[in-house]
């Protein structure tokens, strides 16, 4: 089951080990982390499964998303500074 986590949905997926262990090198050959280069490899198979347009409206919306992430994170943080205030 799926869950969310920040502007993103994790997911747990169980792979046989020495399947596993192929994905491992290639991630070490290719100087990535191995969660990336899964994450990589499922965006280039939906972008083989689903028409162009839709993906790319996908990855825009996922762009306004993270965008819109940064600028709250922004706000919050000058939100605390002006707060802050001198007690006396």
């Amino acid at each position: 089951m799926a869950r969310n986590h920040g502007n993103k949905m994790y997911v747990q997926l169980l792979l046989d080990p020495s399947r596993f262990m192929l994905i491992e090198q290639i991630a070490k050959d290719k100087g990535m982390k191995t969660n990336a280069l899964l994450r990589q490899a499922i965006y280039d198979w939906l972008g083989l499964m689903m028409p162009r347009e839709v993906i790319l409206a996908a990855e825009k919306l996922d762009e306004a998303r993270w965008k819109q992430s940064i600028q709250n994170r922004i706000q919050g943080r000058q939100g605390k500074h002006s707060q802050g205030g001198v007690n006396i």
